[in-house]
């Protein structure tokens, strides 16, 4: 693989709900998805942790301190005060979360979640970000004490040659701007992110309609489900010859 391209899908978020854990394994199984972003905060977390022990599903701690739905919420594994909101449960956005946490309360918590994503027998290859930074320091700090790469830090996110998120787009745009990105990937290892799941009830259960989440409940998903297991997604990588990689392999020769 030396000198060509290497592309890592990654599907975040693995653990949230069932019908994440369900997409996520198939977009791995049956489509282009190389590894995995999982919550160990989250409800369904021991359930992503069964489906990665039978699958092989290379794995990252999606490392937490917010939790953005209406009607799921989740909370911290640790006690730490400046970690919640009123209803004992992390704070909805980024930005009420960097006013209220505190440096030592978020390494105590992301240190939580990786011990409880070791105590169910899995080796992360990488640490990563729900939703976006609360506390910098905390996620270096982490990082350092474990020896994983912190994928979105300084120093880390410039080995790769580009880093680009798929869900955010329009549905019907997706496959035309999958089509062109793939045309337009140099040497290099590529980092798309993506948040796979399969239809049914639960998404649309897990905020309300109009809220600023919304559209990342079901539309972004089931969308970027489409797209990660689109045979014609594959034959493009296969005819450019990129090589799909994870984390585990990916800066290796």
């Amino acid at each position: 693989m030396a000198g060509g391209i290497r592309l890592i899908v990654q599907g975040d978020d693995f653990g949230m709900c069932h019908a994440v854990n369900v997409g996520t394994l198939q977009a791995f199984q049956e489509g282009i998805l190389t590894q995995a972003s999982t919550m160990a905060a989250c409800p369904w977390f021991t359930g992503a942790a069964a489906l990665a022990r039978e699958s092989g599903i290379p794995l990252g701690v999606h490392q937490t301190l917010t939790c953005e739905w209406d009607f799921l919420r989740w909370r911290p594994l640790t006690d730490g005060p400046s970690l919640v909101g009123d209803d004992g449960t992390f704070f909805r956005t980024v930005a009420e979360a960097r006013a209220s946490v505190t440096p030592a309360d978020a390494v105590r918590e992301l240190s939580a979640q990786v011990a409880k994503f070791a105590a169910e027998g899995l080796a992360a290859d990488y640490l990563d970000v729900h939703m976006g930074e609360t506390a910098p320091d905390a996620y270096a700090e982490v990082s350092n004490a474990i020896g994983k790469p912190y994928i979105y830090g300084p120093v880390e996110s410039r080995r790769f040659a580009s880093i680009e998120t798929l869900s955010d787009r329009e549905g019907a745009a997706k496959k035309p701007w999958m089509l062109a990105y793939l045309a337009g990937l140099t040497p290099g290892v590529h980092l798309l992110v993506t948040h796979c799941a399969v239809a049914g009830l639960e998404l649309a259960a897990l905020t309300a309609p109009g809220t600023e989440t919304y559209r990342w409940a079901e539309e972004y998903r089931l969308s970027d489900q489409d797209i990660v297991t689109d045979p014609e997604i594959r034959k493009t990588i296969e005819d450019r010859g990129i090589d799909l990689v994870s984390m585990r392999n990916a800066f290796t020769d």
